[in-house]
């Protein structure tokens, strides 16, 4: 049984890797470059990322298709090119996957559109979830294991995602809303609803990113796993970013998001990365711990009777 099997039936571990972006900004991405843009014109920098994570001994490659929707592509004039970037993405990511001498997950990642949906805003729901198949499509021809939903604050955007994604492939369905200081998404939903409303949509594994740093998305996660049926994932930012000296950083070491890793971990959280601002450094030390974590379980439960 595979990494990404043992997960879904609730008797393994995944490590996240953490952000893309942040981490293509810091190797030279220009201010208003689309990231996803760089799956074609310098494929090297978005491998090289991989590679560090990789090297970091994450379980899981994130494509780098976060904004790869044609609604956001439409902001650089990109919206025709959603196949080549998105199936270019995947290749890239599987590139690495490879190189590592070990079985590491290739995650197809899709973002929201950054439009909001009718009736609230001028987006109708069926044009959301052509845009979400075209993309989830060229995911899966590009090769990857599974479909990571992420960063949705709108549960008819993450309904226009899972439609999407049931209807025009076999892959996975994994997803992660984010939600504010006050523990809602921007659309004021709770994480208890949301977690149930992504159960009968019929994801895989449900969750939390983004959001204003690993501490305050602990009490989500907790909120969560009270009462889940499938497997939960988290992945936080470094904290919330500040600027300093004409440059913005993230406030948590990878110490501390070591230690909330372990604290996710307890609570039966058993997919565990980051978002904006968190590195290879933090990964390695997230993995590290929870990997002794892992093996300390309890040995008289077979891995599938385990937590979630």
């Amino acid at each position: 049984m595979g990494l990404l099997q043992r997960f879904l039936t609730k008797g393994g571990l995944l490590v996240g890797d953490g952000a893309m972006g942040t981490m293509l900004q810091a190797s030279g991405l220009e201010p208003g470059e689309a990231p996803e843009g760089l799956n074609l014109i310098r494929p090297r920098a978005v491998r090289e990322v991989h590679q560090a994570y990789a090297d970091a001994w994450a379980d899981v490659l994130t494509t780098n298709t976060f904004g790869a929707n044609r609604f956001r592509l439409s902001l650089h004039d990109l919206e025709e090119g959603v196949p080549e970037v998105n199936r270019a993405a995947a290749g890239i990511a599987r590139e690495a996957a490879l190189g590592a001498g070990r079985e590491i997950l290739v995650a197809g990642g899709m973002g929201p559109t950054g439009a909001l949906l009718e009736p609230i805003g001028d987006l109708p729901f069926e044009q959301a979830r052509e845009a979400f198949a075209e993309q989830c499509r060229a995911l899966a021809e590009g090769g990857v294991d599974f479909l990571l939903i992420e960063t949705m604050s709108d549960l008819e955007e993450v309904r226009a995602a899972v439609e999407a994604c049931h209807r025009n492939c076999d892959l996975p369905v994994l997803c992660t809303m984010t939600f504010d200081m006050h523990g809602r998404t921007m659309m004021g939903t709770a994480p208890e609803e949301a977690r149930k409303t992504a159960e009968r949509l019929g994801v895989d594994a449900f969750g939390a990113n983004c959001g204003n740093g690993p501490f305050e998305i602990e009490a989500i996660m907790q909120e969560m796993a009270d009462s889940s049926r499938i497997p939960l994932i988290v992945q936080p930012n470094a904290g919330r970013p500040r600027l300093a000296d004409g440059q913005i950083n993230y406030g948590v070491t990878p110490e501390r998001m070591a230690e909330h890793a372990l604290r996710c971990f307890e609570t039966g959280v058993r997919y565990i990365g980051g978002c904006c601002g968190t590195t290879p450094e933090h990964v390695r030390a997230a993995g590290e711990a929870l990997r002794r974590a892992w093996d300390r379980r309890p040995t008289r439960l077979a891995p599938s009777e385990g937590i979630n």
